[in-house]
């Protein structure tokens, strides 16, 4: 009995996906609910599991294939009756030449026939192992790792590649060889999608950036004396990212402009503070959202955040962890950055950016003395948001911080 491996709904607003990536062959054994395929949309990547246990009988969309909700990607026959075809008889062959398939450029997915031609190889010399020989891209890739561990055949001994030189005389130019790869790969779905919203975010609004500078000490200080106990108690660890979460939240709340957002000729004033963390991933960059911040503490931030990146960098974010905010943060500070100007992310009005905190000596009553400081810059929408609020903001979030106590107990 055959059992059809079709795509699943996809999030609101996305047409198709790309097939990232197969977890199983053709004649694998798989597991109910084992994930069997990832597809990648421009919003988050999707696991499709196995609908039941059996054997993977054939794939009819391989890697880079593009495909719609409902497409038919694979079929999936029960042990008994799958043994059969995927495990042929003595005299029969388990991978079908392209040529005996009668495969021409036709029967190629764009993603193969991209490599072919890319590698100037002959689709007839490629076993392909998809349905009725047809050649997936995991074929392509076995073939140019096969052909890279044959040794190439004796040849006279030729003179070394010719090498472009620069006079000796000419200061500061290198020497340059005539071989000098370069390497093409198609932009991921996620990585195209941030591309249009941070060209659309630079055209669409009135963005600047104000800067101002928190003396991070009462926050370090408080962080290293109860870290220990934090961790043993709520089992999460103590990070500088939950104070500014924090803080963010209550400046929002004091600071109404910029918890708004424009829909049309309209400005929307939000009564909750949806709170976007940037977080990095292989992939590209994330946002995963903390829904009603304003209520949460800082163990509950902390566990949250862990779980976003935990899920982000297992590409196992759901459509609803990235939709909505209000008011973002990002940190550049992990990286080593000490200064930058953060994008919007529309329709957000407001987001703030978190640096590096270095030692730098300060005056503090009339002496220098050494603090651990850290820029901020908060970059906003100038249409909805006036110079005058988005300094006041900013600096009502770099007060909160330099007195935590006071605003963890509301005072």
């Amino acid at each position: 009995m055959a059992t059809e491996l079709r795509v699943p709904a996809l999030p609101e607003s996305v047409s198709d996906g790309v097939v990232a990536c197969w977890h199983k062959q053709p004649g694998d054994i798989i597991r109910r609910d084992e994930a069997l395929v990832d597809i990648e949309t421009d919003k988050v990547v999707l696991e499709v599991p196995a609908p039941e246990d059996g054997i993977l009988d054939s794939i009819l969309a391989g890697d880079g294939a593009t495909v719609v909700p409902d497409q038919v990607l694979a079929v999936i026959r029960s042990n008994g009756a799958a043994t059969d075809s995927a495990q042929p008889a003595t005299g029969s062959t388990a991978a079908t030449p392209a040529a005996v398939a009668g495969a021409g450029d036709d029967t190629l997915s764009p993603a193969v026939r991209k490599l072919v031609a890319d590698h100037d190889l002959d689709p007839r010399h490629i076993y392909g192992s998809g349905k009725g020989g047809r050649i997936t891209k995991g074929d392509v890739l076995a073939h140019l790792a096969e052909q890279a561990a044959t040794p190439a055949p004796a040849m006279q001994e030729s003179p070394p590649a010719p090498v472009v030189q620069v006079a000796a005389g000419t200061p500061g130019l290198p020497l340059i060889e005539e071989d000098r790869p370069q390497k093409r790969v198609p932009m991921s779905r996620l990585r195209a999608r941030i591309a249009e919203r941070m060209l659309a975010a630079t055209q669409s609004t009135a963005m600047l950036t104000t800067f101002n500078e928190v003396n991070m000490e009462p926050v370090k200080t408080l962080r290293e004396r109860h870290r220990e106990a934090f961790e043993k108690v709520h089992g999460v660890r103590l990070g500088y990212m939950s104070f500014f979460v924090r803080a963010a939240a209550e400046a929002l709340k004091r600071h109404p402009d910029i918890n708004a957002s424009i829909d049309g000729d309209d400005i929307v004033y939000h009564g909750f503070c949806d709170i976007g963390v940037a977080i990095s991933t292989d992939r590209g960059l994330v946002v995963p959202i903390l829904r009603n911040a304003e209520y949460m503490s800082l163990a509950e931030i902390e566990t949250e955040v862990l779980a976003f990146a935990t899920r982000a960098r297992d590409g196992k974010l759901a459509i609803e962890d990235i939709t909505g905010g209000t008011f973002s943060i990002t940190n550049g500070g992990v990286f080593g950055s000490m200064l930058s100007t953060p994008i919007l992310n529309p329709p957000q009005s407001a987001i703030l950016g978190m640096h590096r905190i270095q030692d730098r000596a300060v005056v503090v009553n009339g002496e220098v003395v050494v603090r651990p400081m850290m820029y901020l810059a908060l970059t906003y929408d100038h249409r909805i948001v006036d110079g005058k609020s988005a300094v006041t903001f900013l600096k009502t979030i770099v007060e909160l911080l330099e007195d935590p106590a006071a605003m963890l107990l509301d005072i």
